[in-house]
């Protein structure tokens, strides 16, 4: 048998994961469900692109679905708030300031089913993550980015 994936996340990741995986059972596929009917009253499903389109959507959100119920069973909350402020981890906020420039960012460090760079979330297997996880505060890192190699020095962790 087969090992499953752990999705490392935290419970309002898991929560949005829940909440979209209702919504896709509950409205989307009854949505395509109706599209498909619709598609096939006009006919001839050779030459029907509304009838195509609609049984590609039906296998993507069926797909995402699938993917979903599957995070959810293989999700392993993680806990950000433990008194632990000593070191870099999965959960932790961590601001650093770029050498050496100056420029101050800050990035919560989830697991990649809820990264969002845009919110301050990074992932876990991010070069950034990875470069930053196990230091400390006041510890200068070398990251290697793809744009290239940038060096930081951790400032606070929280």
């Amino acid at each position: 048998m087969a090992i499953e994936k752990e999705y490392p996340m935290t419970k309002e990741g898991k929560l949005k994961l829940e909440q979209e995986l209702e919504q896709l059972k509950t409205v989307k596929r009854k949505e395509v469900v109706e599209r498909i009917k619709i598609a096939r009253s006009f006919g001839d499903l050779s030459e029907n692109s509304e009838y195509d389109s609609a049984k590609e959507e039906q296998a993507f959100v069926e797909g995402r679905i699938t993917t979903i119920e599957n995070m959810i069973r293989n999700a392993r909350i993680i806990e950000g708030n433990d008194s632990n402020t000593d070191t870099v981890s999965l959960g932790k906020t961590v601001t650093f300031v770029e050498l050496p420039n100056g420029d101050e960012e800050t990035y919560s460090i989830v697991g990649s089913v809820e990264a969002d760079p845009f919110d301050g979330k990074i992932s876990n297997d991010s070069p950034i993550a990875k470069s930053l996880i196990g230091k400390r505060v006041g510890d200068k890192v070398s990251i290697q980015t793809p744009g290239g190699e940038m060096s930081v020095k951790i400032v606070s962790i929280s």
